[in-house]
């Protein structure tokens, strides 16, 4: 009988402490994305994290993806969002530069954060508390929901010698790191990434950066620009977000919102693997296709970075809450300068 007993009490708190599907919220959310799902690293992110919460749930939590372009255009989606007239959408955080200037520092910062760095800064530093108040006034609920590794600076049809090279190029970036390039001359658009390879064919643009090698091979940008420049400074990590509509968002139960936070959190892990995994290999076949690497001189990364400190100052200077981000940002770089520099190899090391 005692056996019994125990035996009963053992399962009957197996099963209080086992949650069944019943306990998520059911829902059917429709979520158009930025990018394909094609595309590596960048694009199938979202589509891994659907496929996880609808396992984890049951069933009863579906998020189905849309590709670029099917329910709304690409960079429209913080603002359907924030209207309502969808329930969550998957982009790069910078596209809504013009309206919400603070929020291109999460999307990636020049000069800035590295993927880990980001991480680390979102997590256990504060930026995730400042996102989610930046985006509060216009009803949007942003999850870090993927971080890849740094962009290259850019794909260009002739050499580029010296900024004096840039004036007057035809550049498509985003972001920051848009505004930056102006200050060399340039003038630059932001265009959706199936647009690019067109216009870099047809010189509607002299040059062109979108993402990490895997994704600019997969667009093509190699066929018809050879000069290949490297570090990405105007972004050492890309980092997109699920963004939910906050109404929408308060209304699920606290199962269902976890849910979908930790698969988001699964999805940097995946995402970041996966970009550092395979740049390398690419980075050889475009050697092979003819494809020149460049790495930027020390004395145009300098004139980068000087032009950097002076857009950042003028933005500061201009919008408080723009200020207390990069200021943020800033001081952990700072503050974790010591042992990036003495905790782990020069970047050169393994070269040697």
């Amino acid at each position: 009988m005692k056996k019994a007993l125990m035996t009963a009490s053992c399962l009957t708190a197996l099963t209080v402490a086992i949650p069944s599907y019943a306990d998520f919220d059911k829902i059917r959310w429709q979520v158009p994305m930025a990018f394909s799902s094609s595309l590596v690293a960048l694009g199938d992110t979202m589509p891994e994290v659907s496929k996880m919460v609808s396992e984890t749930s049951g069933g009863r939590v579906k998020l189905q993806v849309f590709e670029p372009g099917t329910l709304i255009p690409a960079l429209s989606i913080f603002d359907n969002v924030s209207a309502g007239n969808i329930s969550a959408g998957y982009s790069w955080m910078g596209y809504e530069w013009g309206q919400v200037p603070a929020a291109a520092l999460f999307g990636a910062t020049p000069f800035g954060l590295e993927s880990n760095e980001f991480t680390a800064w979102m997590y256990y530093h504060g930026g995730d508390e400042m996102l989610k108040s930046l985006f509060k006034p216009y009803d949007v609920y942003p999850i870090l929901c993927g971080t890849i590794s740094p962009e290259a600076a850019g794909w260009y049809r002739k050499e580029i010698k010296s900024v004096e090279d840039m004036n007057g190029l035809k550049f498509r970036a985003a972001g920051i790191g848009g505004e930056i390039m102006t200050e060399f001359g340039m003038s630059v658009n932001v265009f959706p990434g199936g647009e690019l390879y067109q216009a870099l064919e047809t010189g509607v643009l002299d040059g062109t950066e979108f993402s990490i090698p895997t994704v600019d091979e997969q667009l093509g940008f190699y066929q018809v620009a050879k000069h290949y420049y490297l570090p990405g400074w105007h972004q050492p990590s890309t980092n997109q977000f699920l963004y939910i509509n906050l109404n929408e968002w308060n209304d699920l139960n606290k199962q269902t919102q976890s849910l979908i936070e930790n698969a988001c959190v699964a999805a940097n892990t995946l995402s970041i693997a996966k970009s550092e995994a395979l740049q390398g290999g690419v980075l050889a076949k475009f050697k092979e296709k003819g494809v020149e690497l460049h790495q930027y001189s020390p004395e145009i990364l300098s004139a980068f970075e000087t032009a950097t400190d002076k857009v950042m100052a003028r933005r500061s200077a201009g919008d408080e809450t723009f200020e207390k981000i990069y200021a943020s940002m800033k001081d952990f770089q700072k503050e974790n300068s010591a042992w990036k520099n003495f905790g782990y190899l020069p970047r050169d090391w393994n070269t040697k």
